[in-house]
């Protein structure tokens, strides 16, 4: 019997497994790359989703608050609001503008937080936000002509007529708006000496975030390709690294927001600037948590194709239906996948291309579990449970641990296990 279980394992050289665990290394690290990179190009470089965000922000109230108090302190630093009210007052009471000024700035705030709820007042901001990403997108791409000049390199949020039409609600005369400074309610987005770097950085995310994912898919693939009697395990590890991948990427968005919001925003802007944090990387988040949910769903398929006393009973209670009613298996499998792309909780379930490959990886799965129940557990074959006490043979049960081994099914340490404890029976 030992000379047929030597003889019957041939355990992957040492070379082998260094190649297999750097494949799956190699292959985590690139799905950070490409997590990164997609999200950029999808969210910060994709006018859709950038107006999308921007909507989403001037309708946030945190971020309402602090744009009205950023919009109140522009007008105040800009126009002498004192005076401007002193000239709508009587002659007898035109002493009262400036102290009237100073006590209308805070109600004049909170004003214009709730001016900033009216869909007139958020176009302004949104259609600014709109006119500074495209100018933004254009100049990171090198993109000149069209009114856009890269010979500065600085991009700007211009929010001036969101201001003047502030000033107007709150009653200032329209020649003193007029006399408004043209940078006033302007914040800066880029500067000349972050252009060049920038640009060559969007010219690598562009080219990048489309092949990273192939690339990662290649090496996952390849390290178990490569894992012939080892695959299940090679499967299991990859979508342990990809669900560490995922959970790195949510941990690091959570840290990065925290870090922002504590050490770069200005005092009292706080909150907004958390919010302003969490709705730009919505999609990262989003990206992670897909990375997240496939890993783990990868790891646990493997485990329940595994040698364990759980996985053995599922397959065990499966086999019947799996193997001999396929029209309800595919049914069943067919009516949830439909389910998940009507949900479409993913980016990859939104588009032609994840659909295709999330079904065509489905299939093969359930294609290989069932290879594997017709071979644990062959139709016609009386399924006894565990606890009966009824083993059978030990020359058809080596037989049978063989096929898995050869299939690839069970790894080289488990058929090693498993025929040496039948070995002794």
């Amino acid at each position: 019997m030992a000379a047929t279980t030597a003889k019957a394992v041939a355990p992957l050289s040492r070379k082998r497994r260094i190649v297999i665990w750097t494949l799956v290394v190699l292959a985590s690290v690139l799905a950070v790359v490409s997590i990164l990179t997609t999200w950029v190009n999808r969210q910060v470089l994709d006018n859709t989703a950038w107006n999308d965000a921007t909507t989403e922000i001037v309708q946030d109230p945190k971020v309402q608050t602090a744009l009205a108090t950023f919009t109140v302190n522009q007008l105040y630093d800009n126009v002498d609001v004192g005076k401007a009210l002193s000239e709508r007052l009587p002659p007898n009471l035109k002493q009262l503008g400036p102290p009237l000024a100073g006590a209308l700035e805070q109600p004049a705030t909170q004003g214009v937080a709730r001016l900033l709820t009216r869909p007139r007042v958020q176009n302004l901001f949104i259609n600014a936000s709109a006119i500074a990403h495209e100018k933004l997108v254009d100049v990171l791409e090198n993109k000149t002509g069209f009114g856009i000049s890269t010979g500065s390199g600085v991009v700007t949020l211009d929010v001036h007529q969101m201001v003047v039409e502030v000033g107007t609600e709150l009653g200032i005369p329209s020649d003193a708006l007029a006399k408004l400074p043209a940078k006033a309610g302007t914040l800066t987005l880029m500067k000349s000496d972050q252009l060049s770097a920038v640009q060559a950085g969007v010219q690598g995310v562009r080219v990048l975030s489309a092949w990273l994912l192939v690339g990662v898919l290649f090496l996952y693939g390849l390290a178990i390709f490569l894992a012939r009697g080892a695959r299940r395990a090679t499967l299991r590890n990859a979508g342990i690294g990809l669900a560490l991948v995922g959970l790195l990427t949510l941990v690091l968005r959570q840290l990065l927001g925290n870090y922002i919001t504590d050490s770069l925003a200005q005092p009292g802007y706080e909150p907004a600037t958390h919010r302003l944090w969490l709705i730009g990387t919505a999609i990262l988040g989003q990206i992670g948590a897909a990375a997240l949910l496939y890993g783990v769903i990868a790891a646990l398929g493997a485990m329940f194709a595994g040698p364990s006393a759980p996985a053995l009973w599922l397959r065990q209670r499966v086999a019947p239906v799996l193997n001999e009613r396929q029209g309800i298996v595919w049914g069943g499998v067919a009516f949830i996948y439909l389910l998940l792309v009507l949900w479409g909780g993913t980016h990859a379930l939104r588009t032609w291309w994840g659909i295709l490959l999330l079904g065509g990886l489905i299939a093969l799965g359930v294609v290989a579990l069932r290879r594997q129940t017709l071979q644990e557990f062959p139709p016609g074959q009386q399924l006894v449970p565990a606890s009966a006490g009824a083993t059978p043979s030990t020359t058809g049960e080596l037989a049978r641990l063989q096929e898995l081994h050869e299939a690839g099914t069970i790894t080289d340490n488990e058929f090693v296990e498993r025929a040496k404890k039948l070995a002794h029976t």
